[in-house]
Order: structure tokens, then sequence, then C-alpha cells
């Protein structure tokens, strides 16, 4: 048997197709997205946001978003 830490089984990695993440913006300033799979967020360092992403959904809503 092989065991995971409890860190390994809390952490759900995003299921995002690869071509979306391509075209996907920050819609604040429209600077390229990076993905952070521990937070399950994109995250602009332009501006400093990071957007949720659940169930392998962006929510690409400034309201939505968190300040870094």
């Amino acid at each position: 048997y092989a065991t995971l830490s409890t860190a390994d089984t809390r952490m759900a990695h995003m299921n995002l197709d690869p071509a979306l993440l391509e075209i996907l913006v920050c819609p604040q300033c429209r600077a390229t997205l990076f993905v952070d799979d521990e937070a399950s967020e994109l995250v602009c360092n332009a501006c400093s946001l990071a957007y949720p992403v659940r169930r392998d959904i962006p929510v690409m809503l400034v309201d939505e978003a968190r300040a870094l």
C-alpha cells in the first residue's frame, strides 16, 4: 500500500482545458493568468488578484476575485 499524507488527500487538482487557459486573461487588466493548482485559483500577478476555480470552472468575475 502507498499511503497518502493528509496534504495529498486535501489537494484537489484542477482539470482545466489547456486551450481555455491559453485564451483566458484577467478581466480587470487583460494580463496573462497563472495556475495555482494548490489553491484552485487563476492568479494575475499584474493586478494582484486570484480568481477562484470551482468544480473545474474558472469564475472570472472581478467581484469574486481575492486580493493577493
